[in-house]
């Protein structure tokens, strides 16, 4: 359920309201808008108890209404936060009116590759670096990234270029390392449902970017981003990445509704990854202006200065001058949906 509390309600009555909450044994959020102030209020209690709760929570001093939540998902609910979440990143935003494209190849090979592609990705208005130091990938012999060393080139780069970060941990003990070196965490989208990974993601304070798993429903990746709010991370961006289904065609199908229907349930920003949708360079472009039109937040996409050479996922990868042109070209369209690109 949700405390909504009167317009002005002074502070004195709004900690009131979450002693309150806490002594009945529930947890707060507290979610502080324009105009109202609403306090999410969390717990496993159910029946009586949470009836109880809701009529004496009722008549405290300050207290608009008391509204219970029927999504399972409480606090990623728009319900629990009607207006949007705007997550910052250095100078950059997501969830605002920007449209954050994050940038760079699939995997940090060299200082050279990863240099060159985020100093493209800079010209062209990025803020934020995307880049791989460990890869989940489906073969053991596949090149499995530099590990740290990938994340000493990123943190290099991106100081000299004045750039954030987003790079992704695979496990519990890749949480702190990859905090240290980067301002973004990625969860990847085998990892949605790894709950020991997302509460231990959930105890830190750095934004976390959550890809929805390939064969993942939304309410199970909104459910994913609960367990890292509830955790105590409020900064949690949402991906959608395509989901698997019968066409060959792609890699995996764009679910470009996921978009909408997220924009509806949920105050989290959520951008898309097109390169992992369709797997083929010449189809992220559509899919990169698709999904600027439906209401997305922002873009997850791979680039590399030689795509033929690339150690990692090359044949999905725009080139360099393929994303200028990109970038080009969105720009009419961010205008006509009041984006700044």
């Amino acid at each position: 359920m949700i405390v909504v509390m009167k317009i002005g309600a002074p502070d004195a009555e709004i900690e009131n309201v979450c002693d309150e909450i806490v002594k009945l044994g529930f947890k707060t959020h507290l979610s502080k808008g324009e105009e109202h102030t609403i306090i999410g209020v969390v717990g496993e209690k159910r029946g009586e108890a949470r009836t109880t709760a809701m009529s004496r929570l009722a008549f405290m001093p300050g207290v608009d209404k008391v509204v219970p939540i029927l999504d399972p998902f409480k606090l990623a609910s728009r319900s629990s936060h009607p207006p949007n979440t705007v997550i910052k990143v250095g100078d950059a935003e997501i969830g605002g009116d920007d449209f954050a494209v994050m940038a760079g190849p699939c995997a940090i090979e060299s200082h050279d590759q990863l240099y060159c592609a985020a100093e493209t990705a800079k010209k062209c208005g990025c803020k934020i670096i995307r880049g791989g130091a460990f890869k989940a990938r489906t073969s053991p012999y596949s090149f499995q990234g530099l590990g740290e060393e990938g994340l000493e080139i990123m943190k290099k780069v991106t100081d000299e270029l004045g750039l954030k970060s987003v790079v992704e941990a695979l496990s519990i003990q890749e949480i702190g390392i990859v905090a240290e070196y980067c301002d973004i965490i990625q969860i990847g989208a085998r990892n949605m449902q790894n709950f020991a990974l997302l509460k231990a993601a959930g105890k830190i304070t750095k934004p976390v970017l959550l890809k929805r798993g390939m064969m993942s429903t939304i309410e199970e990746l909104l459910l994913a981003a609960e367990y890292l709010i509830s955790s105590g991370n409020p900064n949690v961006i949402l991906c959608e990445r395509g989901i698997r289904t019968f066409e060959k065609y792609t890699r995996n199908t764009l679910d470009i509704s996921a978009v909408a229907v997220i924009k509806h349930l949920s105050h989290l920003p959520i951008i898309v990854d097109p390169t992992h949708a369709v797997g083929v360079w010449s189809y992220v472009a559509a899919t990169s202006k698709a999904a600027l039109a439906a209401g997305a937040d922002g873009l997850l996409i791979e680039i590399h200065p030689d795509p033929a050479s690339a150690l990692c996922d090359g044949g999905q990868s725009l080139t360099l001058p393929n994303f200028e042109k990109l970038m080009q070209e969105m720009k009419p369209i961010a205008e006509a949906v009041g984006r700044k690109l």
